[in-house]
């Protein structure tokens, strides 16, 4: 039997493991109770509203499916607009099925935290149903692509077509694969927007009216919103995410195979190789997700012992950190990964001859090695995002110290939080592409894109058990459960899926990354003949520009956060000194005005050495080792993210500091101002403040970042050239 056979009768093999997996966990799921007859008529009116939701979008994007549709199968190629609409199906279908599991699978949660009071089974029931979205994105991509590729050929680089209309010319099997992603681009495109939309409006305007004017607690029932958010996590953190990483794992083999018919056309066996890796990593991501997920969801899953009165219990298996369970999971899938791709790499590249005239610099292990890139990049930039956004880790414990001190504080150090966290992600990412591509050309990007995504079974499922467990929490306050419940399991549980909602964002995002490089790079390879050297120039530049602007938002970040502090260190000696001298506030005795003089002296000498330097060193280190286009990418990047960064902020902070003044003249032209002029002039406050870092911090100062590193740049533009570690 052929390699390519065994290849493809196995991947359909774990296709269909796969359906038969998330039929019988949603069995499982429902077998599970609802609760109490609030529990089960808030739940029904959760899951009519996310339905009908989707029904009416449906409305919208079908007809749109159909005109693309139209026009592919006009200009381009017949069967090119039939995959696009195919695309477009299967990511509806997994999204109707991802989201059918997340709005069943949460009332189920909040029941089972009510009974067990075990963060064990409760965590099982969450993830159970998040396992029905995360199983259903790969199952049906590779299902899609299987069925595109096998249909179209293979790969034959022979063939050609046109439109219906025979006005152009294509390869009818690289326009049908790249019409099919297309198709899930386009679902993807329109839920995470309608759906973005709907939670957020939702969310914001619940908690300013039920926190801050009427007092009320979260997700409380009385407010009429509260019941559109727990309807806009399932449509937009369920169904948005489903069609957002499904579309990612659409787009990033039809990239290698893009790239793999470019680069290899003149060689049958390498062709055919290149062409069968990703069905490979498709198929073993799959199967490691289906193996990772469901060890979590066996181990946590309830046990009868029998005591020595011979009387049966049912007891829970005790844990302390969700968080470490579900990482559990993602290590499990990530090493099987690496296990099935060096098996699967050997095998379809052991015979190919001449691998290193390819590009290939290791031979067959190349590509495995740059899959193992993206699968630890994939790693890292979870871990840097849950540093970033856990609990756990200073960044979150110092918004919580700043929320003590006011809004424009958390707002503001938020803001940095935000700006910081871009740098160690697109750095690791970055420079994963950057050794992809030394040591297995474009081909090498497109794989280490594939390896980043290739468990995304196992990324999806624990982003879904995340608006599960949240809506869970909102269930539990809503029908009036014991508070406990939400406190102590739900909460939890909610909190690990904020880190891990963010992890899968950060996937999403980075994924991207890799497919979007691979792409342009196919697309320069189709029109200018595969030029090496003009290749590796772009490829340097591009990865060079995603640093460069990575490098004006951290740089940004340390500014604000450096405010902050300084801010947050002069309230505090200030409110001190105000303490312990009551006659400050009486007008009997002047402050001390040289401390806290001496102390935002020394506060502001202290913050300006590092963000300074960094303009200085950042263009020599990256000059030194990768030589002076990636150099040339940064002050690209860099320039076109901060001209807009600047006038982002500079403007902003500008506005909200008239829209303040503005109130302020009402307010003293009114006779007695009213209620609403009052709160409206604390929120303009409140805008103006974190307005004032953004424009006479970070605005004034991104200029002067990125002309001093130009300068540095051009002083050692030749020496770059002549010295590099790359």
């Amino acid at each position: 039997m052929k390699i390519d056979s065994i290849i493809y009768s196995a991947a359909f093999a774990i296709i269909m493991t796969a359906f038969v997996l998330i039929r019988r966990n949603f069995v499982d799921l429902r077998n599970h109770d609802e609760g109490t007859d609030e529990m089960k008529e808030l739940a029904g009116i959760i899951r009519d509203g996310a339905q009908t939701f989707l029904r009416r979008e449906y409305r919208v994007i079908i007809p749109t499916v159909f005109m693309f549709t139209l026009i592919y199968s006009l200009f381009m190629e017949p069967a090119a607009g039939l995959a696009l609409a195919f695309g477009a199906t299967l990511n509806m279908i997994a999204v109707e099925i991802g989201m059918r599991g997340g709005t069943y699978g949460n009332v189920r949660t909040t029941n089972a935290a009510k009974e067990t009071k075990a963060l064990s089974r409760t965590m099982r029931i969450a993830l159970l149903a998040g396992s029905i979205s995360g199983y259903s994105v790969p199952a049906f991509c590779l299902f899609g692509f299987s069925v595109v590729w096998l249909l179209s050929g293979g790969a034959r680089t022979d063939l050609v077509g046109s439109g219906l209309l025979g006005l152009n010319v294509c390869n009818p099997v690289t326009m049908r694969l790249g019409c099919y992603s297309l198709g899930f681009s386009v679902i993807g495109m329109f839920n995470r927007v309608a759906g973005g939309n709907y939670t957020k409006a939702a969310d914001i305007s619940g908690d300013q009216l039920a926190k801050r004017v009427h007092n009320l607690p979260e997700d409380d029932s009385r407010m009429p919103t509260t019941i559109c958010d727990f309807i806009g996590d399932c449509v937009n953190d369920i169904a948005g995410n489903i069609s957002d990483l499904g579309e990612s794992f659409a787009a990033t083999p039809v990239a290698c195979v893009l790239i793999a018919m470019q680069a290899f056309k003149d060689n049958p066996e390498m062709l055919k190789a290149a062409c069968l890796l990703p069905f490979i990593f498709l198929s073993g991501g799959l199967l490691s997700s289906l193996v990772g997920v469901s060890s979590v969801i066996f181990v946590n899953r309830k046990k009868t012992i029998i005591d020595a009165d011979g009387s049966k219990r049912v007891v829970s298996r005790e844990i302390t950190d969700p968080g470490l369970e579900l990482d559990m999971a993602t290590y499990a899938s990530a090493v099987l990964v690496f296990v099935i791709g060096l098996l699967g790499t050997y095998f379809v590249f052991k015979d190919v001859d001449n691998l290193t005239q390819y590009g290939f610099t290791y031979g067959w292990i190349s590509p495995w090695i740059a899959s193992i890139l993206g699968i630890c990049s994939s790693v890292l930039v979870g871990k840097i995002t849950e540093y970033y956004t856990s609990m756990k880790y200073p960044p979150v414990k110092k918004l919580v110290k700043m929320a003590f001190e006011g809004d424009p504080f958390v707002v503001t150090t938020a803001d940095a939080v935000g700006y910081l966290s871009c740098g160690g992600p697109i750095l690791v990412i970055g420079i994963s592409m950057f050794i992809s591509y030394r040591i297995c050309g474009n081909y090498g990007i497109a794989i280490a894109g594939l390896g980043m995504l290739s468990f995304v079974g196992t990324t999806v499922s624990i982003d879904a058990f995340g608006p599960i467990a949240d809506n869970a929490g909102g269930i539990a306050e809503a029908c009036h459960l014991d508070h406990k419940i939400r406190s102590k399991i739900t909460d939890p549980l909610d909190a690990v899926g904020n880190t891990t909602a963010a992890i899968g964002k950060g996937n999403a995002i980075g994924s991207a990354a890799y497919a979007t490089v691979a792409l342009i790079m196919s697309y320069i390879g189709s029109y200018n003949n595969q030029d090496a050297t003009l290749l590796s120039v772009i490829v340097s530049m591009l990865i060079g520009i995603m640093i460069g602007v990575a490098l004006v938002m951290v740089f940004s970040g340390m500014l604000s956060n450096n405010t902050m502090d300084s801010a947050s260190a002069l309230a505090d000696a200030t409110e001190k000194q105000l303490r312990e001298n009551p006659g400050i506030i009486e007008g009997t005795v002047k402050p001390d005005y040289s401390a806290i003089i001496e102390l935002a002296a020394n506060n502001a000498l202290r913050h300006m050495f590092v963000p300074s330097l960094m303009a200085l060193v950042t263009p020599i280190i990256f000059g030194y080792t990768f030589g002076p286009d990636f150099v040339l990418g940064i002050l690209v990047g860099s320039t076109g993210a901060a001209i807009s960064l600047a006038l982002w902020n500079g403007n902003s902070g500008g506005a909200a500091d008239n829209a303040k003044k503005a109130i302020e003249i009402m307010r003293a032209e009114a006779a007695e101002p009213s209620q609403e002029l009052i709160a409206a002039h604390k929120a303009s406050v409140t805008g103006d403040t974190v307005g004032d870092t953004r424009k006479d911090v970070v605005g004034v100062a991104i200029d002067i970042f990125i002309k001093s590193m130009a300068t540095v740049a051009n002083t050692f533009a030749m020496s770059f050239k002549s010295y590099h570690l790359f």
